[in-house]
């Protein structure tokens, strides 16, 4: 077991034995100088379900951000990592670009978005027109506070910080993504839901003329031979419960270098 895990199940332990699921940030600190992990910081980040300990998924048990070094122990892991659908054969499109000097330079989730928007692939997807014009924001973090549900669970963030990769606005739509490398099977769900929220607290209380709000995943995994880009557009049913996320729409683009 890495060290990671080795600390969130021992914290586990700890607050079971307790019987108060509610923990912070000095006693992961006090648990990681116990076993040696270097960065407490990094230790309740988990953005799939393969990297909670056993321990978590035996007892069916994820972790949720509350914001000001706290974080809960929530039961019911579906609720809080969803798994990636499978595309359809239909979905699947081959898609010529003319190569870039810069498009296969690095590995980085800033130049997954990057491939994806300047190859007019996220226009295809999302406004199915490769011609449109949505205005592109960059990656920033803030934070906000929210009191929603996870299923039957209410839950309280106090100034909680999340970081969204970018976003983008068109005709009111705003669209917010999170990205990564390789095709993992699920994803943690509060990495769309949060921002999700932030922007629908904003259209509600008319700070902004928002009339749409989703969130996109976008996933690159590259071979010697292809480069592979899978898009995910998702919503919330019930904007103030996060284990509503639905599937809207999702498509493969199978990546052809067209040199000049």
């Amino acid at each position: 077991m890495s060290k990671k895990r080795q600390l969130i199940a021992e914290v586990f332990k700890l607050c079971r034995a307790k019987g108060e699921y509610t923990f912070d940030n000095a006693l992961v600190k006090q648990v990681a100088a116990q076993i040696g992990f270097q960065n407490p910081f990094d230790a309740t980040k988990m953005d799939d379900s393969g990297k909670l300990p056993a321990s978590l998924h035996e007892q069916d048990y994820f972790v949720i951000h509350l914001g000001q070094g706290k974080h809960r122990f929530v039961k019911g892991i579906a609720h809080c990592f969803h798994p990636f659908e499978p595309i359809q054969d239909a979905d699947i499109e081959p898609w010529t670009y003319q190569s870039s000097i810069l498009n296969e330079y690095d590995s980085s989730e800033s130049n997954v978005l990057s491939v994806g928007f300047n190859q007019r692939l996220i226009h295809k997807f999302l406004y199915a027109d490769i011609v449109a014009s949505p205005r592109m924001y960059l990656a920033r973090r803030t934070k906000a506070s929210f009191s929603f549900r996870i299923a039957q669970e209410r839950i309280h963030t106090n100034q909680v910080q999340m970081e969204i990769d970018c976003t983008t606005e068109y005709n009111g739509r705003v669209t917010i993504f999170e990205c990564k490398n390789g095709f993992p099977k699920d994803f943690a769900v509060y990495q769309l839901y949060f921002p999700f929220l932030y922007y629908y607290q904003l259209k509600e209380t008319n700070q902004l003329a928002i009339k749409d709000i989703d969130g996109c995943y976008l996933l690159r995994e590259k071979t010697p031979t292809i480069a592979k880009i899978r898009m995910y557009r998702y919503t919330f049913s019930d904007p103030y419960d996060m284990s509503s996320i639905r599937l809207c729409k999702s498509a493969q683009y199978n990546l052809i270098k067209q040199n000049a």
